[in-house]
């Protein structure tokens, strides 16, 4: 008898590979059906799957998108109307304003596009972050955290409420290069954000990074991944306490589904040349040598994958870090978001996807304003006052919250701290904003701090 090769025994065994990996997925399934659905999440469960789950409280919104504007827009500017109302002049908006919409809510002429939908959006003009830090207040906005590593709000929301789409990741994260942005932290692999693209990339060309791969047919692709997840299985059962290890099991199977899914939804060939125009998809300008990423792309991708069941969609623009050639700088950036953010109101809101879906627009501080009559071209940092917005996902219409003082540098009413801002984003969405815990190194985590958070109840229609 003549003894196998190798690449025969491997070929013989196969289908044993694929029964083994079968039993594997069956006994999963299983453990699943048998886990808590909900409430045992929130005790800090190993539940590291992206199952979709149903949330303990009555939920306004099932899906988020955040506009995340890095460096820090300027507030006064934008939405934050300070004219000049004494004898003596002092920073305030140095730009044209309108009152919109039958809520005659102001918002700068630097942003027609957006000012149409003024009776969509929910303004909050009395935020207040704990640091004028870069880094330290994004991180705190991401994850409620300034200085330690810790998972970001979409890992938070997709460890609550899984995902309705098991082809796709929950949470995705578009035009971004910080890793704090979409980093899973202590929970799960499988709740961390996939990145798609990075700051200045050309999104035309973006893709998610190792998804492709033609080397291998469908069927050996298959064979491939049921075999090391057969092993997978195998090295889990004898670890049934290890989240982490679950999760990274979970993770390679939905790289496998990833695979046929994503590039569909990537490729754009199928929007009509209307919409691609109205989204200004491919028309980003060149500043300072450096091609700006493509946000029009970004805001229609964002649309693509909320209708797609994907759970939390992050997208990026900056940098409104304006120090120097602040009104020009400030006047290119609400060119670059103006029109595609408008057409992604106006889309979700047509098809059907505003009531459910919440949009939160905002950065990680303000700015101070200027004075007209000075010259003076460069602001600051503002932690101690500044705007987001939010619309949809059960929201208030035209409905203005909080604000600052008369020069825009401090909010003395309505205020809502990025802690407030996640409890009500976690409350919106069905979750009890501070008791979804993740139990970690022996002590209960939430997004909202030890202090918690309170959800700012006058924002909800």
């Amino acid at each position: 008898m003549q003894p196998f090769t190798r690449r025969q025994m491997l070929a013989q065994t196969s289908c044993g590979f694929g029964a083994l990996a079968m039993q594997a997925i069956c006994q999963q399934a299983v453990r699943a059906a048998e886990s808590p659905s909900a409430e045992g999440l929130t005790e800090g469960g190993s539940a590291a799957d992206l199952r979709p789950r149903t949330p303990a409280l009555p939920a306004r919104a099932k899906s988020v998108i955040f506009l995340c504007m890095s460096g820090g827009p300027a507030q006064m500017d934008t939405f934050d109307y300070k004219p000049q109302t004494t004898d003596k002049k002092h920073p305030g908006s140095d730009v044209a304003f309108q009152q919109r919409g039958e809520s005659g809510m102001w918002v700068s002429d630097l942003l027609p596009e957006i000012a149409k939908h003024a009776d969509k959006l929910c303004m909050l003009n009395g935020m207040h972050a704990d640091t004028g830090n870069h880094a330290q207040s994004f991180l705190q906005l991401h994850t409620g955290e300034k200085l330690r590593r810790r998972p970001s709000l979409g890992s938070w929301v997709t460890y609550g409420l899984g995902s309705e789409n098991q082809d796709l990741p929950g949470f995705i994260s578009l035009n971004t290069s910080k890793p704090a942005v979409y980093s899973s932290g202590f929970l799960p692999n499988v709740f961390a954000g996939t990145p798609l693209g990075v700051n200045g990339e050309d999104m035309t060309q973006a893709t998610i990074h190792n998804i492709q791969g033609d080397h291998l047919s469908v069927v050996q692709k298959r064979a491939q991944v049921d075999l090391i997840q057969a092993i997978n299985q195998t090295h889990l059962d004898s670890r049934p306490e290890e989240a982490a290890l679950e999760g990274l099991i979970q993770t390679l199977e939905l790289g496998y589904r990833m695979q046929a899914a994503a590039p569909e939804l990537l490729n754009l060939q199928s929007e009509s040349e209307e919409t691609l125009n109205r989204y200004r998809v491919g028309q980003q300008e060149t500043r300072g040598g450096c091609k700006q990423s493509d946000f029009g792309r970004q805001c229609l991708l964002a649309r693509r994958f909320i209708e797609s069941g994907v759970r939390f969609v992050e997208l990026n623009h900056g940098s409104w870090d304006q120090h120097s050639n602040h009104r020009a700088d400030t006047a290119a950036n609400c060119a670059a978001i103006d029109a595609p953010i408008a057409a992604l109101l106006q889309d979700l809101d047509e098809r059907g996807l505003l009531d459910d879906t919440l949009v939160i627009w905002g950065g990680e501080f303000g700015r101070p304003g200027l004075v007209p009559e000075d010259g003076k071209d460069a602001t600051g940092h503002n932690h101690q006052g500044f705007t987001f917005w939010l619309a949809g996902g059960g929201t208030r219409r035209g409905f203005v919250h909080g604000k600052t003082d008369d020069t825009g540098a401090r909010a003395v009413e309505g205020k809502v701290h990025f802690r407030d801002l996640h409890a009500t984003i976690l409350h919106m969405l069905g979750l009890p904003a501070n008791e979804l815990t993740f139990t970690y190194e022996g002590r209960a985590h939430r997004l909202t701090g030890p202090d918690g958070g309170r959800v700012v109840t006058e924002l909800i229609a």
